[in-house]
């Protein structure tokens, strides 16, 4: 029992590494901690009727990764009872919108010089809840690997403009490993989001 335990995870690490081209197994990503605020007043409206996804100011809402998680959120979106409607579908006193943002940002290993750099789908400078500028590349050649930050910023405004909820959720995984990469954490990331939907408001939650 012992080697086969030993043995199915020398192939777990053999085929983590081959889809990060990596030399060795990687490390796997810490949980995502999320934290939701709902709408006293409104909580009623969520999660039912016709919805329809955005990008955030300043993302491309064409571009390939922003896609990824925009998908992410729509199937969760369906899950918890809303009609997810078609890309490009325009607003309405009875449609709902959900606007997504993610960010992304490599943190320097102890005694690196580098600081935090934002990367991929759009770079933020302000808080919670605020505008995104534009993504910046840079090069991580050679350099020492770090932990890689992804955030996504969801919120969910009525017909009229007013928000009924926003959510933001975060995930780390080691620079280089698969689930760095956006297909594995964007599902990740918007099921951990939307977990208990609409959950406790203020409340941080860790979901594995």
């Amino acid at each position: 029992m012992a080697f086969l335990r030993r043995s199915n995870m020398a192939v777990l690490c053999v085929a983590f590494a081959m889809a990060a081209g990596l030399g060795g197994c990687v490390s796997p990503a810490g949980p995502v901690e999320a934290v939701r605020f709902v709408s006293p007043d409104r909580a009623s409206e969520l999660g039912r009727g016709p919805i329809r996804v955005v990008a955030g100011e300043g993302v491309d809402s064409n571009a390939l990764e922003y896609r990824s998680y925009a998908a992410a959120v729509e199937r969760e979106l369906e899950r918890i009872g809303y009609q997810v409607l078609a890309v490009g579908a325009r607003d309405g006193a009875d449609i709902q919108t959900a606007t997504v943002r993610v960010e992304r940002a490599v943190l320097s290993p102890v005694g690196d010089d580098r600081g935090p750099v934002t990367v991929g789908v759009g770079g933020g400078t302000g808080g919670f809840g605020s505008g995104v500028g534009v993504g910046i590349g840079i090069n991580l050649g050679g350099r020492p690997k770090g932990e890689v930050v992804t955030e996504m910023f969801v919120n969910i405004r009525a017909g009229d403009g007013t928000i009924l909820w926003e959510g933001r959720a975060s995930v780390e995984a080691r620079e280089g490993s698969p689930m760095a990469e956006t297909q594995l954490n964007a599902s990740k990331l918007a099921q951990g989001l939307f977990t208990g939907f609409p959950g406790e408001s203020g409340a941080t939650i860790s979901v594995p």
